[in-house]
């Protein structure tokens, strides 16, 4: 089987940290997000993946070459010289994507987090006899997205609605796809959204069918979501793996710090933090809701929540970063400075305190 993951632009809603690198790059949960998704396709017998990409193609490839290996699969990339929106990709995409096998293939959105139920969509698909199928999932505030009317027995997809302001359903549209290669035939090679275009016409067939996702999902596409997120995959992690979660006296709920780390004596750390590889953490050091990405260093009595700590920062001995500050690579929060919300782009020196959410350039 095949997969294609629409990896799209400029990552703008996560900076700083797309300054450093593309999107998908961007570590979550101590690893790059786009790896979540080809380890879950990996693991259900997909032997291709096909990056669909406009923005530092290089970058990307020359990071994933090392994965490949690793991972015993192979990853192409499909590069786009203009923005094509959701379905254009596929069409660009059309003859990595069919062979004679006549499979299905994943379409996968690359800023969405959860347990990826693959395997399950492909029996679903299988059972419905239909031409495609999408996973929806479960919001309290559907008015906010794409609503997705289906027959709750079936799953038959009736319509959709665009942020409807009387109720409709509360299921929207997961970003995750499975396509029979008949509906590469229903795309033109131009910009096109699969959501708006592709999918109503499919409906309209009765051919599109809708499986409700078990378990979390998220957009992690921007810092507040990606804040979240971390929260409930870690959740997950602790019903599904949770020997992979630190514990002891100075852990408090779900805590995952990677092997190479290092922490200080008499620190609290957690609930939903991440510590990643060759990251230090000094004596009395508080964290709670937040990512410290690889190579940072959290100096004594240092407390961090609610924050994304980026690659090779350095955080002042009693330095208090809070409220969704976000440090760019390499930057140094110099001692007893406060950050409430801070965004700051890589490489700078904060020498005095950020008083209330700015970015500092």
């Amino acid at each position: 089987m095949k997969a294609l993951i629409l990896v799209g632009g400029f990552g703008t809603r996560l900076r700083p940290l797309t300054l450093s690198v593309p999107k998908p790059l961007v570590d979550f949960a101590n690893k790059p997000m786009i790896l979540h998704q080809i380890e879950a396709l990996k693991a259900i017998g997909v032997t291709e993946v096909v990056l669909a990409i406009n923005y530092q193609p290089e970058v990307m490839m020359s990071f994933l070459k090392d994965f490949e290996s690793k991972l015993g699969i192979k990853i192409t990339c499909s590069r786009e010289t203009e923005p094509l929106g959701t379905a254009g990709p596929l069409a660009l995409a059309r003859d990595k994507l069919i062979d004679e096998s006549g499979d299905p293939f994943f379409v996968l959105n690359s800023d969405v987090i959860c347990e990826y139920p693959l395997e399950q969509m492909i029996k679903f698909h299988k059972a419905h006899g239909g031409e495609a199928s999408i996973m929806v999932t479960k919001v309290d505030e559907p008015s906010k997205y794409g609503v997705v009317v289906m027959e709750e027995t079936t799953g038959k997809v009736e319509k959709f609605v665009e942020k409807p302001k009387i109720f409709v359903g509360n299921k929207i549209n997961a970003g995750i796809y499975l396509l029979n290669p008949s509906v590469l035939d229903r795309i033109q090679l131009r910009p096109t959204s699969i959501e708006k275009e592709v999918f109503p016409k499919i409906a309209a067939e009765q051919k599109l069918f809708a499986m409700v996702l078990p378990g979390f999902w998220m957009d992690i596409g921007q810092p507040r979501d990606y804040i979240t997120g971390l929260r409930l995959y870690l959740d997950a992690l602790r019903k599904n793996t949770s020997s992979k979660l630190s514990s002891g006296s100075h852990i408090l709920g779900n805590v995952l710090v990677h092997e190479t780390a290092v922490i200080g004596e008499g620190c609290l750390i957690g609930p939903d933090v991440a510590i990643g590889p060759g990251c230090v953490v000094e004596a009395g050091v508080r964290l709670s809701r937040c990512t410290v990405m690889r190579g940072a260093r959290i100096k004594k009595h240092a407390c961090i929540s609610s924050s994304i700590i980026g690659w090779h920062c350095t955080v002042g001995q009693w330095a208090r970063v809070e409220n969704m500050t976000i440090l760019g690579e390499d930057v140094h929060v110099c001692d007893e400075i406060y950050s409430n919300g801070g965004v700051v782009l890589p490489h700078k020196e904060i020498k005095s305190s950020i008083l209330k959410p700015d970015i500092v350039m």
